[in-house]
C-alpha cells in the first residue's frame, strides 16, 4: 500500500511533507518485528519509548518511520535509508494506520463497544448471544477471546483491549467472513492508548465506572474521562451509510450516570438510551429473583414487557442484562424475543461466579472480582446463595480467597481487604499477580486492613502466600452448605512473579485442591513459584 495512500487516513495531516512516497510492504510498531520495507511506529509506552529502537527498525530495513517530533533529527545520517513522518501523536497514528492497512474494516460493520470498570465481559457476552439469537452475524472481541463465526481465537495472558493493529486484524477478519456486527469489550487502557480508535462505534455501553486503575490513570477523575472517550465519540464519529444512529446506553444507577449524560448535552444527534433496576429509565426491571439455578426478573422496555432468564448467579447481573436488551431491543431493533432467548441461551461467561463441582458437600466458584466494587458485591451475592441453603441446616459460611496485584493500584489493597473482612467469615490472603514487588509487603498491607475492620488472623483471616495452599486452606475449611470464592484471576491463564508468566488457571487449582480433598482422581496443583519446593517432574 502506497505510504500517501495510509497517511490520508490520519485525522491530522503530516507535520512536514514527504520526502518520497515509496510502497509499504508490512505494518508494526515492534522493532523485533520490522522486515525490509516496512513502516515503522515508534510509540511510547509505559515502560518503553519506541522513539529509543528507530535505529534498530533502520538496520532491519524499514523504509518508513513514523515518530514524534525530533526523531530524524536524532537518527543522524541512518535516516536517509527512511522516509520520517511526523506526527503529534503516533499512539493516535498507530490506530488509524492499522485501520487503513485493513481496509477500514469498522466500515463495514455495527460496531457496539461496552466499556465500564465491572461487568464488560459479561455484559459484551449478553449483546453477542442476543445478537446471534436474532440472526445477526455478529463477532465478538473480550478480554477472554475473539469469537469470528465459528473460530475462537485467545485474546492473550492478561485482561486488556488488544493492541490496534491486533483489533483492526480481527475486524478485517470478521468483515471477510461475512460478519455485519461487532461486540468489543473496551477497557480504559484501551480508550487512553488509543487501541480502539478507528473502530467508528455505532453503540457505546457503559457498565459503571467505580475504583480501578488509579495506578495508571493517577485519579478517578482521569479514569472517568478515560472512560468517556467512549461516548464522547459517539458525538464526532461519521454516520455509516444504510447503518444504525449513533447511541449511548447509560446506566442510571451508576455515580458516574452525570458525567457521561454531560458529556453528550452538546451532541443532538447521539441517541441516549438508559437502564435501570427502577422504574424511569428507558429499560428497568422488576420482580427480580436469584436462585442457584440463576436469574429470573421482568424486563420492561420501550413497547414491550417481557419475562426474562438468564442462567448467570449475582443480582448484580439483571443490570448487565438490561444493558444488552437496552443496546439491542432499543438501540439496534432487535426483537424482544430474541433478546430473551439470547439471555436464557448464554450458559455463562469463563471466571465468572463458574461453579466447580466435583461432588463436594459445598459450593466452590470462581470469579474474576478484582476491584473493590465487584468483589463487595461477589460477596454479598455469596451470602445470597449461603442463605438459600437447604431446610433445617444451619446457613452457610463464605470463604474467600483473593490477592491483590502488584505495581497496581495499591489502594485497592485495603479496600478489598475491608470488603472482606466486612461481608466474608472467613478470608484466605494470598498472591494475585506479585509482579517485582514483595508478595509479603502487599499482604501485610491487606492483613493490617483487615485488622481495622475487626478481623483476627489466625481466627476469620489467614495469610498464604502461596495461591494453591490457599485453596487447599480454603477447601479444607469447607463445611457442608458453605461457599468457597476463589477471587480475582477468573478465566485468566497466568500469574506473574518478578517478570516471568506462571501457567496459572484458577479453575485447574480449585479442581486440584477439591480432589485431594476428596481423595479422587483430579488434575495437579499448577506450580508456582511461592511454593515451598517445585514437584519432581514439573
Amino acid at each position: 500500500m502506497r505510504l500517501s495512500t495510509l497517511l490520508a487516513a490520519l485525522p491530522v495531516p503530516p507535520l512536514a511533507a514527504l520526502s518520497a512516497d515509496p510502497d509499504v510492504a508490512s505494518l508494526t510498531a515492534d522493532s523485533r518485528q520490522v522486515a525490509p520495507g516496512g513502516l515503522f511506529v515508534a510509540v511510547r509506552g509505559e515502560h518503553f519509548d519506541g522513539h529509543r529502537f528507530i535505529p534498530q527498525a533502520l538496520q532491519k530495513g524499514a523504509a518508513v518511520i513514523v515518530a514524534e517530533s525530533g526523531a530524524a533529527e536524532a537518527a543522524g545520517a541512518e535516516r536517509q535509508s527512511a522516509v520520517f513522518v511526523t506526527v503529534p501523536d503516533t499512539r493516535e497514528a498507530l490506530a488509524w494506520l492499522a485501520a487503513a492497512w485493513h481496509g477500514r474494516p469498522a466500515r463495514q460493520l455495527v460496531m457496539v463497544g461496552v466499556t465500564g470498570t465491572d461487568g464488560k465481559t459479561t455484559t459484551a457476552s449478553l449483546i453477542h448471544a442476543i445478537l446471534l439469537a436474532a440472526g445477526r452475524r455478529a463477532g465478538l472481541i473480550s478480554t477472554v477471546s475473539a469469537i469470528i463465526g465459528d473460530e475462537t481465537v485467545d485474546t492473550g495472558f492478561h485482561v486488556t483491549t488488544p493492541e490496534a493493529l491486533e483489533v483492526q486484524g480481527y475486524l478485517a477478519r470478521m468483515a471477510a467472513a461475512g460478519l455485519t456486527h461487532c461486540v468489543l469489550e473496551v477497557t480504559s487502557h484501551g480508550l487512553e492508548q488509543q487501541r480502539v480508535t478507528g473502530c467508528e462505534f455505532d453503540v457505546a455501553v457503559v457498565t459503571n465506572i467505580t475504583h480501578e486503575h488509579l495506578d495508571f490513570h493517577k485519579s478517578y477523575a482521569n479514569y472517568r474521562a478515560a472512560k468517556g472517550r467512549l461516548v464522547a465519540g459517539l458525538a464526532t464519529a461519521a454516520a455509516k451509510p444504510g447503518g444504525p444512529a449513533k447511541t449511548a446506553v447509560l446506566n442510571v444507577d451508576d455515580g458516574a450516570y452525570g458525567y457521561l449524560a454531560g458529556l453528550l448535552e452538546q451532541a443532538p444527534q447521539v441517541r441516549r438510551i438508559t437502564y435501570s433496576l427502577r422504574p424511569g429509565a428507558d429499560v428497568w426491571a422488576e420482580g427480580v429473583a436469584q436462585t442457584s439455578a440463576g436469574l429470573s426478573f421482568t424486563a420492561h422496555g420501550p413497547d414491550c414487557r417481557l419475562p426474562a432468564r438468564a442462567a448467570l448467579m449475582g443480582a448484580y447481573n439483571v443490570s448487565n442484562c438490561l444493558a444488552a436488551m437496552a443496546a439491542t431491543v432499543a438501540a439496534l431493533g432487535v426483537a424482544p424475543e430474541a433478546a430473551q432467548r439470547g439471555l436464557a441461551g448464554l450458559a455463562g461467561v469463563p471466571g465468572r461466579m463458574e461453579r466447580i463441582d466435583l461432588g463436594q458437600p459445598f459450593t466452590a466458584i470462581v470469579d474474576f472480582a478484582h476491584t473493590p466494587n465487584a468483589l463487595r458485591r461477589t460477596l454479598e451475592t455469596a451470602r445470597a446463595l449461603a442463605q438459600a441453603g437447604q431446610p433445617g441446616r444451619p446457613e452457610g459460611r463464605v470463604i474467600v480467597v483473593f490477592g491483590s496485584a502488584g505495581l497496581r493500584d495499591v489502594e485497592k489493597r485495603r479496600l478489598m481487604a475491608e470488603a472482606a473482612a466486612e461481608l466474608a467469615d472467613l478470608s484466605v490472603l494470598t498472591a494475585e499477580d506479585p509482579r517485582t514487588e514483595a508478595l509479603d509487603d502487599i499482604l501485610a498491607m491487606m492483613a493490617g486492613a483487615a485488622r481495622l475492620k475487626g478481623a483476627v488472623e489466625g481466627e476469620t483471616f489467614f495469610r498464604v502466600p502461596d495461591r494453591g495452599q490457599a485453596l487447599r486452606l480454603a477447601v479444607a475449611l469447607a463445611r457442608p452448605g458453605d461457599i468457597v470464592l476463589a477471587c480475582g484471576k477468573g478465566h485468566e491463564q497466568s500469574m506473574c512473579f518478578g517478570q516471568l508468566e506462571y501457567a496459572w488457571d484458577d479453575r485447574t487449582a480449585l479442581r486440584a485442591a477439591l480432589a485431594e480433598q476428596l481423595g479422587q482422581p483430579g488434575p495437579k496443583m499448577p506450580y508456582l513459584p511461592t511454593q515451598a519446593t517445585r514437584p519432581s517432574g514439573a
